[in-house]
């Protein structure tokens, strides 16, 4: 397995390598920011590769402070918002001339498996070298995302070209959600599959108690989150609580007004937090074509944590909530939407956490390793 993000944070990678080497699979996983002495587990050996600092310099680079003005800030914010692509850019494409003599070393492999469209060259590379089946496992709709920095029309239209390019020598595709799955069959790739990224069913879920005492966002605080709209709703919702947990992107600013704080948790201990406050918030922007077919981790959690949720309405979310009973959906940027949301779940309360104990039955990762591990073994035939 190749993947630029930090292997040790990555759940989806962590499940889908514990789950193929319970099946009897022997893994490799190469990516970054990996801790001295971290293990997955029997079977499954990691190596890490650091990424360059692209068109950083210095301390300073592309980054600017919080709460400065002036002109020469304005500069420096018009500069980073212009540089940007060229260095998403440069600093995907140096981490893979860098992990491209630490791929060779460590195979030949039977199958490579490409985290996401910035791995996709190289494994496709090693893939051919060693006649291994490639595999490719699309977290995103990779040419569709919310990308902060000047728009690129030109790169989304060549990378779509590209990735499909690369994608159709994979054996099999996997992704997120069906509406991706659906995005990338119409640009045709043939074997595409949903692996969703829900979590292991709880052990013991304790009982839900009869009132929510607040809402959580547990997950990376920065743009394209929706939580302007979050503070807009916490405003009118106060006292009731309104939460934030998560690591917070540096150059994100947010007047928190009456939203708490709480520090990042371990992903094990995520579950008794969000059953304190009784409430998830899911939200996301409706900004690219990526949110709208998104299915975040923190769905599959508060499933997980028997907690009812409060949804971005955007359509592979709107799906599932709706389906499964799970709580209650939103217009992104509408901070009446979202009170309101909120007040009918507190009002109806009881029956959606019958109903997120219910679905978490099916949503849960027992599933999705299933078909992971079925198309593994396809892969020898």
């Amino acid at each position: 397995m190749i993947a630029q993000s930090p292997i040790a944070g990555d759940s989806r990678i962590l499940r889908e390598a514990t789950a193929l080497a319970a099946a009897g699979h022997t893994l490799h996983v190469i990516g970054r920011d990996v801790p001295d002495g971290f293990e997955v587990g029997p079977g499954v050996t990691v190596e890490s590769v650091s990424r360059s600092s692209g068109l950083r310099t210095g301390s300073g680079g592309l980054a600017v402070g919080h709460g400065r003005n002036g002109p020469k800030v304005l500069v420096k914010r018009f500069g980073r918002w212009l540089l940007l692509p060229e260095h998403r850019s440069r600093t995907e494409k140096q981490w893979r001339i860098a992990a491209a003599p630490v791929v060779a070393a460590a195979g030949p492999f039977d199958a490579v498996h490409a985290h996401d469209f910035n791995t996709l060259e190289l494994a496709a590379e090693y893939a051919a070298k060693w006649s291994a089946a490639l595999v490719y496992d699309s977290h995103e709709l990779w040419f569709d995302r919310a990308l902060p920095g000047r728009p690129t029309p030109l790169w989304r239209a060549r990378g779509r070209r590209y990735e499909v390019e690369l994608a159709s020598k994979a054996r099999v595709v996997f992704t997120v959600s069906d509406g991706i799955a659906e995005r990338l069959r119409g640009r045709g790739l043939a074997d595409v599959r949903v692996i969703r990224n829900t979590f292991p069913c709880a052990d013991d879920v304790p009982a839900a108690p009869d009132r929510p005492e607040g809402l959580l966002y547990a997950g990376r605080i920065g743009a394209g989150r929706d939580l302007p709209t979050v503070v807009a709703a916490a405003r009118q919702l106060a006292p009731f609580r309104t939460v934030l947990m998560g690591s917070v992107d540096p150059n994100y600013r947010l007047d928190l007004g009456p939203v708490e704080t709480v520090a990042e948790r371990p992903i094990e201990e995520v579950d008794e937090t969000l059953r304190t406050y009784g409430i998830s918030l899911v939200t996301l922007t409706n900004t690219c074509e990526n949110h709208r077919l998104a299915l975040p981790n923190k769905l599959f959690h508060a499933v997980r944590a028997g907690v009812p949720v409060i949804a971005a309405d955007l359509p592979e979310l709107r799906a599932v909530v709706t389906h499964y009973k799970l709580g209650g959906l939103y217009e992104p940027g509408n901070a009446q939407s979202l009170t309101a949301a909120v007040r009918g779940v507190i009002e109806n309360y009881p029956t959606y956490t019958d109903g997120v104990r219910t679905a978490a039955t099916e949503l849960n990762w027992e599933h999705d390793a299933t078909t992971l591990v079925t198309a593994y073994g396809e892969l020898d035939r």
